[in-house]
């Protein structure tokens, strides 16, 4: 366990906060973006779905006194995951997406490339937490 740093922690929210928008956005939305996009809407569909139970467990994970080190790990490695996974899509040849789409997938893997950093920094800065 770590007690985290206001960095760390405020990562996590503001991570929660723009996740859940984006959440919302490709859930209720993805039928709207799909065809603007030229993205599957299945894919952004089941983006969304995901990111609603990410988005409960960071957070949970941010209203936290002290945080499981190892969860806080998790997070920032699937972030970085995210990031690059994005951007592997994007040349993977597996979707076409047109400009709109393209720079919707880069400035959202920009997004969750920054939380990443800005949570490991976060994370560096946190101190252990004393066992009782």
């Amino acid at each position: 366990m770590i007690h985290p740093s206001l960095l760390l922690r405020r990562a996590i929210q503001i991570d929660a906060i723009v996740s859940g928008a984006m959440a919302l956005l490709l859930t209720f939305a993805s039928a709207q973006l799909a065809p603007l996009l030229q993205l599957p809407e299945a894919l952004l569909l089941e983006s969304g779905l995901f990111l609603i139970a990410y988005v409960a467990v960071i957070g949970w994970l941010s209203m936290r006194a002290t945080m499981p080190k190892l969860l806080v790990l998790a997070v920032i490695v699937g972030n970085a995951a995210w990031t690059l996974g994005s951007i592997g899509l994007l040349f993977s040849g597996a979707v076409s997406p047109n400009l709109l789409g393209q720079l919707f997938v880069t400035a959202q893997a920009i997004a969750v490339g920054v939380f990443a950093e800005l949570q490991f920094m976060g994370l560096r800065k946190s101190s252990k937490a004393q066992v009782a």
